[in-house]
This record gives structure tokens, C-alpha cells and sequence, in this order.
């Protein structure tokens, strides 16, 4: 089995220790992240949610308004990144997707950031759309315990040196 060369990891030192990455000499670019996560429930959760009628209120606003939170939090909540200062963090849902799971139906959670930085928002998308994914089950788990949260993906970034990466079949 041949494997192709790794790149280095960037968040460690030579001794294999994690350090914070300085990004001080990087230029300042546009940066943009869309992220995805899904949310799989019972028929009659779904149906709680396309109607507007949880228990607990519109779910989809709530979760929305956590996402964007979320996205701003990101620095505070995973320890190596870096503060950024977010120009635009939208999050939306896709009802009409098919799930993985043939039987259930699921909420596709949307998330999109841009900063004028000096590094990228991948994981300020991935936390928008973890935790919108997390506060929808939050707002529905008095009635659907058995709700299932995955597929959290990146699907796109943009800017910076690395440039432009589009995740295949998005």
C-alpha cells in the first residue's frame, strides 16, 4: 500500500506540542466557509417542524439565531482558533432533503460566514451549523429522544493561500 505524503500539521511544534498558529505576517483576504449538518427524526417530529407547531416554539428561528451565535463563539470554544472578526453569518434549512436514513426524514442545517481576515472561517461555519443542528434537537427532544445528528461537512471555502476547495458532489 503506497500512501502520498502528509502535509505538516500546522498546529503542532517540531516536539509534537500544540501551539496557536501566528497568522501576523498572513495578508489580509476575504474568507468564506459554507458548512452543512443534518438532523434525522420521526415523521411526526418533521411534521411538528414544517407546521410550526413544536411544543417549544419555531424551531427554525431559534436555531438560526444559535447557529449565528455560535459562529461568533467559535474562538472561545475551540482552543487554537483564532478571534475573528465575522462580516456576514447566515444559517438556513433544507426540509426537502432525502436522509440517509430511508425511513426518516431530515432538517439540513446551511451555514455560511465571510470575514476580511488573515485566516480562513472553516470551523466558525462548522460550529454554526453543529450547534443550529444540536439546538434544533434541544428544541425537539421532549418528543423525539431518537433524533440523530451527523453528516457535519465543510462544502465550501474560499481565500487566502490555499484559495478556493469545493467539496465533490456538494
Amino acid at each position: 500500500m503506497t500512501h502520498e505524503p502528509t502535509q505538516k500539521l500546522t498546529h503542532l511544534d517540531n516536539a509534537g506540542h500544540a501551539y496557536m498558529v501566528d497568522v501576523g505576517a498572513k495578508d489580509i483576504t476575504k474568507r468564506v466557509a459554507r458548512a452543512e449538518g443534518y438532523v434525522t427524526m420521526k415523521k411526526e417530529t418533521f411534521d411538528l417542524i414544517t407546521n410550526n407547531s413544536a411544543p417549544k416554539g419555531d424551531v427554525f428561528a431559534v436555531a438560526r439565531i444559535a447557529g449565528i451565535m455560535a459562529a461568533k463563539q467559535t474562538s472561545t470554544l475551540i482552543p487554537l482558533c483564532h478571534p475573528l472578526q465575522t462580516t456576514k453569518v447566515h444559517v438556513n434549512f433544507e426540509t426537502n432533503h432525502a436522509s440517509f436514513d430511508i425511513n426518516n426524514p431530515s432538517v439540513r442545517v446551511i451555514s455560511e460566514v465571510h470575514c476580511y481576515g488573515k485566516t480562513g472561517v472553516e470551523m466558525e461555519a462548522l460550529t454554526a451549523a453543529s450547534v443550529a443542528c444540536l439546538t434544533i434537537y434541544d428544541m425537539l427532544k421532549a418528543v423525539d429522544k431518537g433524533m440523530i445528528i451527523g453528516n457535519i461537512s465543510l462544502l465550501h471555502k474560499e481565500g487566502g493561500a490555499s484559495g478556493t476547495w469545493t467539496k465533490e458532489n456538494s
